[in-house]
């Protein structure tokens, strides 16, 4: 069998697998340690053998699981109610106050765990309900949360920055401080949108406003009062 037609197949093999729901790491190793085999039977063991020892042996990579476990970490632990709470005792008070609460603190729970879809699922555990109860329209109140989550990637500690620096021989560092302040601006731009969607369609978020913060300092940091949306 020629190399086009057995890469064709491999292709094809690799997307029936995903299909069925296989894991893409999975997925991507079984086909190429079929097609290693079929080329270069005697190869096939030593070379995949090789790249799984490589890989789990990178150095660099060795911060991408302390990330993720420091994530669900700061998940089980509350934290991400702690930094909802908070952002809603300083914004609440505005237009939309859920849904930019939700954009901070998106942005907040990114900056411990480094992900994207961490930061999505484990603030819209938190939020969604909240904007519900308060008949939040679905749009805005998925769409606040869909566009928090995006900021995973952006601010640091981003696994994203990490791969890329990795592949292009880059500072990691140098990445993380150049994350900063785009993913600040694009936390503000989000909350200016939220505020610009609100005004123009009141329908989408309720027309009483939440209550403007008026606890002490330490505890409008934490945004401990027993509820997110409790009035002074």
């Amino acid at each position: 069998m020629d190399t086009t037609t057995l890469a064709i197949l491999g292709f094809a093999a690799l997307l029936i697998l995903l299909f069925l729901r296989m894991s893409v790491g999975a997925a991507m190793l079984l086909v190429g340690a079929v097609g290693i085999w079929m080329i270069r039977p005697a190869a096939s063991l030593p070379v995949v053998a090789g790249e799984i020892f490589g890989e789990a042996s990178n150095y660099s990579l060795t911060i991408l699981p302390l990330f993720i476990l420091m994530g669900n970490l700061a998940g089980i632990s509350g934290m991400s109610r702690d930094l909802y709470d908070a952002a809603h005792s300083w914004i609440g008070h505005l237009k939309g106050g859920l849904a930019s609460a939700t954009i901070v603190g998106c942005a907040g729970f990114s900056a411990l765990s480094g992900s994207s879809l961490a930061a999505a699922l484990t603030m819209g555990k938190v939020s969604l309900p909240e904007m519900q109860r308060y008949r939040y329209h679905d749009g805005l109140a998925t769409g606040s949360i869909a566009a928090g989550g995006t900021l995973g990637i952006l601010i640091p500690p981003s696994a994203g920055f990490v791969i890329y620096a990795i592949l292009t021989e880059e500072s990691i560092g140098r990445l993380f401080m150049a994350g900063v302040l785009p993913g600040l601006l694009l936390t503000t731009l989000f909350i200016l949108a939220i505020y610009a969607v609100v005004t123009l369609n009141p329908n989408k978020a309720p027309t009483s406003r939440g209550p403007r913060a008026c606890r002490s300092g330490w505890q409008r940091w934490a945004g401990r009062s027993g509820s997110s949306v409790s009035s002074c």
